[in-house]
């Protein structure tokens, strides 16, 4: 593994305080949450400490926020976002929330993308609003695509009134195309939809991957959709509570400026999420290099150690969707992994009924520990059939 990131090693990695390497004991492997184990860029890490050593801990005042992320936009994804239409949140899911709370009515329908990530679920049900699934169509060979039919009937269906799209897609880790997003564009223009585009894995599109962001295809329903991302996956910095979104209308983004107390962000992350995008790049592209490498080898160690798994290695991000439903193990495998083998990966349930039998397992780590969660999941199956 590349020096810049750190050793992984798991001494080191149990000192830290954050929710994956507490939330079980410690003779636990943890592989669940979407925190990775790399150290953080070096521009990160001096925006915070100059913050520190100055006591600037005050409250965030996002002044030229939308800058760094516009250069960014521009260089990786050819896409020319005005910086004065990048709005600074606390984090996407609020302002996924904040956005469908404000232009739909209370118990309107929200098309979702099952299986999908569980937040989806709960944040539109505390809106007061309703989930109207449209499941991703599964090939034989594993692969996951878009039902635009699903899609055009659940858009249809009474009430209806916003779509959420993940791009790229968690947990299945698909990047979904032009030609998918102009679909969706045009079948949202037609049913008179918003739509919300969560793209906070965007900047960790691999190898064979070029992500579209939603707002950069020029169609007529931009109108009527925001952007969400965030540098909390790329840079591996959730915890400090900072997202954006982007608009392409004045009348949309003042809708989100008149929320804005609703919408505060860390001070420490705007500071970070400037550093990230505008200085940290080659950081970055370490972090893909490795996660390519990553894919590929959980693919061989599965065949090797797990070949009932059923495993499509994802297009972006660091996140691995699991099948092990052959594993007669139940609608949550996750579950007997980590009693029986001491390795906690996240319940493929909570991604949807369509997640039963399957478990996502996070790949952000070395290449030593990915063969550690490997073999700790292969002795959960040993002792399951002892």
């Amino acid at each position: 593994m590349d020096e810049a990131l750190g050793s992984c090693g798991l001494d080191e990695l149990r000192k830290r305080r954050s929710v994956k390497w507490t939330r079980h004991p410690p003779d636990v492997l943890p592989a669940w949450v979407a925190e990775m184990d790399y150290d953080l860029a070096a521009p990160v890490v001096e925006a915070l400490r100059e913050a520190t050593e100055a006591g600037d801990a005050g409250y965030a005042n996002p002044v030229g926020f939308g800058a760094p992320f516009a250069a960014f936009a521009r260089s990786r994804w050819s896409w020319a976002v005005e910086p004065a239409r990048v709005f600074a949140l606390p984090d996407v899911m609020s302002g996924m929330a904040e956005v469908v709370t404000a232009v739909t009515d209370p118990g309107a329908g929200v098309v979702v993308n099952p299986p999908v990530y569980p937040p989806f679920f709960s944040r539109t049900a505390l809106a007061g609003r309703r989930i109207v699934e449209a499941p991703l169509a599964r090939k034989a060979e594993g692969r996951y695509d878009l039902d635009f039919d699903a899609i055009d009937a659940a858009l249809g269906r009474d009430g209806v009134a916003a779509y959420l799209l993940c791009n790229p897609h968690n947990p299945v880790g698909r990047v979904w195309s032009r030609r998918d997003l102009m679909t969706v564009a045009d079948l949202c223009q037609h049913h008179g939809t918003w739509l919300l585009a969560d793209e906070i894995h965007a900047p960790l599109a691999l190898g064979g991957a070029a992500h579209v962001p939603f707002l950069s295809l020029d169609h007529e329903t931009a109108e009527r959709t925001v952007v969400f991302s965030s540098a909390s996956k790329g840079w591996n910095i959730p915890g400090l509570k900072c997202a954006l979104a982007v608009t392409a209308s004045a009348g949309t983004h003042r809708l989100l400026a008149k929320r804005w107390e609703a919408l505060l962000p860390s001070h420490f992350g705007v500071l970070a999420t400037m550093a990230a995008f505008g200085r940290s790049t080659a950081w970055l592209d370490t972090v893909r290099a490795q996660l390519d490498e990553n894919r590929w080898l959980l693919r061989d160690l599965l065949a090797t150690e797990l070949p009932a798994v059923g495993y499509v290695p994802p297009e972006a991000s660091f996140l691995a969707w699991l099948d092990c439903r052959e594993l007669g193990m139940g609608d949550d495998p996750a579950a007997g992994f980590l009693e029986r083998g001491r390795v906690a990966l996240s319940p493929g349930p909570g991604f949807g009924s369509q997640g039963r039998g399957w478990a996502r397992l996070n790949i952000g780590t070395s290449p030593q520990l990915i063969e550690e969660a490997v073999d700790r999941m292969a002795s959960a199956l040993r002792r399951g059939a002892g």
